[in-house]
């Protein structure tokens, strides 16, 4: 059946064991399948890609708070790589930086730009006649994962993905499968208590939130205000980690002080889930040798000694892991429906 979607090939044969020489098969590459679109606060991408993760084209555009403006320029780029592949079976992709619900199709919520229902999904289907799948960022990052993580995370039943960005968001997966909730809405996480006066506002306009502790802003304020300065300035996250790995003492402190209230609502995760492992995904892995021991000594102190550690590790996934996100649900939809 999978053979017959166009999904895998036959690569040759294998060494027998004792019987009939194995057939040896692969996931088809170079043949567009996904579109894939990965809305983040700051930018959006839009892919082409294959079975494998192969990214075949690329558009990218600034993230804007105006919804028509997001739809036009999804809308053009989407429409443009079905022009340039009118004989391809593709599906799109869409992963959101809000709550998403998968059965319905609808976007019910992004908070960063106080959106609400937005239907871009219905726009795109009723435009090119494809089908859309949308999907919570940090769900979608979860799914990629399993698709394209590293083999001991491929290989585990149940963990839990922390995604480090603008915010914070976790994709919570039980039993090889990624748990969503009442209409999408499991895992927010990065809404939760941490602690009072924290450097940045939420995004849900508290500022006692582990993501306005922990998250990529949080860090950046933290250097800024270290600095005399009172805001995040022209400096990025990939800016801060090279300073810190050059040896600059304000970045490194500010790395671990952030880790640590990243380490503290990874272990209230682990109180609660007890999982195999958690992932922790995003630019933030750059820095993994500065920052695990922070990250590592708060998960300790979470469980009791008589039960076996979790592991905390890095993504394999790269600094932009919510492209591989959007590319995921494609595939998981296309392997369903040929079983």
């Amino acid at each position: 059946d999978l053979q017959l979607e166009g999904l895998i090939e036959e690569i040759g044969t294998g060494d027998s064991t004792g019987g009939r020489k194995p057939t040896l098969l692969r996931l088809k590459t170079g043949t567009p399948v996904a579109i894939g679109v990965d809305v983040t606060p700051r930018e959006t991408t839009v892919v082409l890609s294959d079975l494998a993760g192969n990214l075949l084209e690329t558009e990218e555009f600034p993230t804007s708070s105006d919804i028509n403006y997001m739809n036009k320029q999804i809308l053009a780029k989407v429409s443009n790589f079905v022009d340039l592949y009118p004989e391809a079976n593709l599906e799109v992709g869409i992963s959101v930086p809000g709550i998403a619900d998968q059965t319905s199709g609808e976007i019910l919520y992004v908070p960063y730009f106080q959106w609400s229902n937005w239907d871009i999904g219905r726009q795109i289907t009723e435009q090119t006649g494809m089908e859309v799948v949308i999907e919570n960022d940090a769900n979608a990052v979860a799914l990629a994962e399993l698709w394209f993580g590293n083999e001991e995370i491929r290989r585990t039943r149940n963990f839990v993905m922390v995604f480090v960005g603008e915010g914070i968001g976790t994709g919570i997966v039980i039993d090889g499968q990624v748990y969503r909730g009442e209409n999408g809405a499991a895992g927010e996480f990065g809404h939760m208590f941490v602690s009072e006066n924290a450097p940045v506002t939420c995004s849900c306009g508290r500022r006692d939130c582990w993501e306005a502790h922990a998250s990529e802003k949080a860090l950046l304020q933290r250097y800024a205000s270290s600095n005399g300065s009172a805001g995040q300035g022209s400096i990025d996250i990939d800016h801060l980690i090279g300073l810190a790995q050059n040896g600059e003492a304000r970045a490194i402190n500010k790395l671990k002080e952030n880790a640590k209230y990243l380490g503290i609502g990874i272990s209230n995760l682990l109180i609660g889930f007890s999982p195999q492992a958690v992932v922790i995904s995003g630019s933030i892995t750059k820095a993994w040798d500065m920052i695990k021991d922070e990250i590592e000594e708060a998960g300790r102190r979470s469980i009791r000694q008589e039960v076996k550690t979790t592991k905390i590790v890095p993504s394999a996934l790269g600094d932009r892991p919510s492209i591989l996100g959007s590319i995921s649900l494609v595939l998981a939809r296309k392997f369903a429906s040929a079983n």
